[in-house]
């Protein structure tokens, strides 16, 4: 049995950069290859054995939180925290599940695409009295280079993270199995009532508490622009494309993966686009 059954997700910014002008536009919900976003990261949870998912919210915070209600399965209780805050930057939004969580759980954005395995990875792998961070030392794969979080590492070791960095061997993913102290890290860098999660990071990494996980040939990829959605749908159509034809090789008749993948299956009601319906 997984040692970590809970998860925050982060899903309180406006994602600004992907829905332009659009006011009624939710990040969490923009369709890839026919189904939300947020429904990835869902499954990807559910598969890693995760019991309880705790989803920050903040812009629209209701109407969020009606829409995540229709996509959450029996199998997951949903709780959902208001971050008031939510255009401070994301280190606030961590802050509001400080007493929501009572041991080590999974990070994650609700804006990331990524393979179940690094999931997997992490908790499996994880030291639970330190910050184990997913990190992807592909360079040369990174869609966005320049926006990209940095990372530079010793061995499994965090040294370094920020955006401006110089030197650097790996890139942030996203996703984290965090300590409760990380809190208490967080609380410690803020200035101003504001803090970023590469604080927090930076802070632990000083004190030798940040591990680096690397996630090998794992795929992932963080939506902030149509640019890197339009990158996003075409690498998953195209890794969806090789498990049908790996599985029709090995002659299964469990039917069409990426078909299958679009429709959603039974385990999400109402797969639909929320943003397509009529409000």
């Amino acid at each position: 049995m997984t040692a970590i059954s809970d998860a925050v997700i982060l899903m309180a910014g406006s994602g600004s950069r992907l829905r332009g002008s659009d006011e009624t536009f939710l990040k969490p919900f923009v369709p890839v290859l026919g189904r939300p976003l947020i429904c990835y990261t869902i499954d990807a949870l559910i598969h890693a054995g995760i019991k309880k998912a705790n989803f920050i919210v903040g812009y629209q915070s209701a109407r969020m939180i009606e829409e995540v209600k229709q996509l959450i399965p029996s199998t997951i209780e949903p709780c959902f925290i208001e971050n008031r805050d939510w255009q401070k930057q994301n280190g606030v939004s961590l802050l509001t599940a400080a007493n929501q969580v009572t041991s080590p759980f999974l990070l994650t954005m609700s804006d990331h695409l990524f393979d179940r395995s690094i999931v997997d990875l992490l908790v499996r792998d994880a030291v639970l009295d330190q910050l184990n961070v997913a990190i992807d030392r592909k360079l040369d794969s990174i869609f966005d280079v320049d926006d990209a979080m940095k990372v530079q590492t010793r061995g499994d070791r965090i040294l370094q993270i920020g955006k401006d960095l110089t030197r650097y061997d790996a890139i942030d993913t996203g996703l984290s199995v965090c300590p409760l102290k990380i809190f208490d890290y967080l609380e410690r860098v803020k200035r101003d009532g504001d803090c970023s999660l590469a604080d927090g990071v930076r802070s632990m990494a000083s004190e030798g508490k940040a591990r680096a996980v690397d996630i090998g040939d794992a795929w992932w990829q963080d939506i902030d622009t149509p640019a890197m959605l339009v990158c996003a749908e075409t690498q998953l159509r195209s890794r969806l494309a090789r498990d049908d034809i790996a599985m029709a090789n090995a002659g299964s008749d469990r039917g069409n993966p990426a078909e299958n993948y679009a429709r959603a299956g039974n385990n999400h009601p109402k797969m639909q686009d929320p943003l397509s319906q009529a409000e």
